[in-house]
């Protein structure tokens, strides 16, 4: 079923099935048919969707667990930019205004680096650095350089800062390497302390650079329901519990499209999330390879985690797509029409 004929009959079917207004919403809600879709996804490992506060479908496929860590792989970028906002509220980090040259002054000496050292916490956050991308064609020689950082610094620029999207996971460990200096704690000490302790957990495993910097961006563990708490509290303004663990100016700022994306028409990007239109609405989703995502929607009251096989294999080809449309067609359309009908 193509892209323009589900926005066509869905929102019908689902009228036509939808139980009578009287009911509860989240009796309105039937996850069959999204169960049915996962069951046919051989590279899915799990699906949790919260409604209204309340985990209502929580499902794990192709011999995955509850307990199983999943490598969150580029939705970890969401979380640096948590930890980033948190840290400008204590007073590590100035602003995002603050420039690289404030942090790394020995890796930009010279004349040479003097449009550099004017790249600000903001251009990082946003994918907008202006430098060379470090992902795709160029990943392999990043992670296999001797210093991540330096190598990051000393791409060509290839654009002007706040101009436009390059996405580049260098740009996030950058941001990682920004943290460790501001706060003189390691990014995994630093998120234990501010982020993940106040929400009751602890961070699992988590890769580090030659000298010891986090992977920023890449490589994060968590386990579904961590992931699942880590969406919740950027539906609650930040709040998880009574606890503010992130600013709640952060959460608005993060979910604003800064950057147009270069990857697709409707797509854009915040401080570390992505913003996608589905069902008719910009969703913040913190996306990762493989399938790796969390889904926040606000309009819904409603927080959807999915995780999946990340490692490459010629399963791989096609599952993200099927897994937006399970998504959308199965989770988020539903959801959408029953909160319509609803009392």
């Amino acid at each position: 079923m193509t892209r323009i004929v589900r926005i066509l009959v869905l929102p019908l079917i689902f009228l036509l099935a939808s139980p009578a207004p009287a009911q509860n919403r989240d009796q309105q809600l039937d996850f069959d048919s999204a169960d049915g879709a996962a069951r046919r996804l051989t590279r899915l490992h799990s699906l949790l969707v919260q409604h209204n506060g309340e985990l209502v479908f929580e499902k794990y496929y192709n011999g995955a667990s509850a307990g199983r860590p999943a490598n969150m792989k580029s939705a970890s970028k969401s979380v640096i930019s948590a930890l980033v906002g948190i840290a400008i509220e204590e007073g590590f980090i100035e602003s995002v205004d603050s420039d690289l040259q404030e942090f790394f002054p020995e890796y930009l000496e010279g004349e040479e680096y003097a449009e550099k050292r004017a790249i600000t916490v903001e251009n990082l956050l946003t994918m907008q650095s202006g430098l060379q991308t470090t992902s795709n064609r160029n990943y392999g020689r990043w992670v296999a350089s001797r210093d991540w950082v330096k190598f990051a610094i000393d791409q060509p620029l290839v654009a002007q800062p706040g101009a436009r999207m390059l996405y580049s996971t260098g740009s996030t460990h950058l941001l990682s390497a920004i943290l460790t200096r501001a706060t003189g704690m390691d990014a995994k000490q630093f998120a234990q302390e501010y982020l993940t302790h106040p929400m009751g957990y602890s961070m699992s495993y988590w890769s580090q650079d030659p000298q010891g910097i986090y992977f920023g961006g890449n490589d994060m563990e968590m386990t579904p329901r961590q992931m699942l708490a880590f969406g919740a509290m950027y539906l609650n303004d930040g709040r998880h519990g009574e606890t503010q663990v992130v600013p709640r100016e952060w959460i608005d700022a993060s979910h604003q499209p800064r950057a147009r994306s270069p990857r697709g028409q409707g797509r854009y990007y915040g401080y570390g999330w992505w913003l996608r239109d589905l069902a008719g609405m910009q969703v913040p989703v913190a996306w990762g390879y493989g399938g790796q995502l969390i889904f926040v929607v606000e309009e819904l009251d409603l927080v959807v985690v999915a995780t999946s096989d990340s490692n490459p294999g010629p399963t791989r080809r096609g599952h993200l797509g099927r897994l937006y449309d399970l998504v959308e067609d199965h989770i988020l359309m539903p959801a959408r029409f029953a909160s319509r009908i609803g009392p």
